[in-house]
């Protein structure tokens, strides 16, 4: 891959990073309620669940959801209901002030949920699918250009999830009585819902 073809992709995937969904939602969402060192499991979850789908459009998988309408549909529903579950628990979430230096007691459950919101969004498969061609030289080993391609997107995404969750937690300190930790419980929650009903009333456009 050269280098002004690398320039266009990292272009592209600022551009893709910083349009807020799911992902910015969770991080911000965690950032808020945890601080940003708890944000960065989630987003590590985010990451893997990233470079997994690289990974399946390299070895030619992505043609699969890309053409079969039964497998498109079954991960997006998938999808959809985790986020609508996860709006739920958000919305539903006991108000409790929020402690500057609290920290979640289980990292592995934050760095799950990241996981499974990229994971199961059948779009980000089907648009690295369709992305990455326009940028692959088919002359030159595949594979090491995958590699570049999955630690751009990565690289990128952590620097742009990290800077949603910074902002978050910066407002931890103005969260301390119940009126705002409902409202903010119900802010991402609704958020969570609202972007699985759209994920689930979408198709492949």
């Amino acid at each position: 891959m050269t280098l002004h073809v690398w320039l266009g992709f990292l272009l592209a995937a600022i551009l893709i990073a910083v349009s807020p969904g799911p992902g910015a939602a969770v991080s911000m969402s965690t950032g808020l309620r945890y601080g940003y060192a708890s944000a960065l499991r989630v987003i590590g979850g985010l990451q893997s669940a990233l470079l997994i789908q690289v990974g399946i459009v390299a070895i030619g998988l992505g043609a699969l959801l890309t053409t079969s309408a039964l497998a498109f549909d079954i991960v997006r529903l998938l999808g959809a209901a985790y986020l609508i579950w996860l709006g739920l628990q958000k919305w539903r979430a006991p108000v409790a002030e929020i402690d500057e230096n609290q920290d979640v007691g289980r990292p592995e459950k934050l760095f799950v949920e990241g996981l499974l919101v990229n994971l199961t969004n059948p779009k980000a498969i089907v648009f690295i699918a369709a992305l990455t061609p326009q940028f692959i030289d088919p002359t030159q080993p595949q594979w090491p250009q995958f590699v570049i391609i999955g630690l751009t997107m990565c690289g990128v995404d952590t620097i742009v999830m990290s800077g949603y969750a910074l902002l978050a937690s910066k407002l931890r300190r103005w969260l301390h009585d119940p009126k705002s930790l409902r409202a903010q419980n119900r802010f991402f929650g609704g958020i969570f819902v609202g972007a699985g009903a759209l994920l689930a009333a979408s198709g492949r456009g």
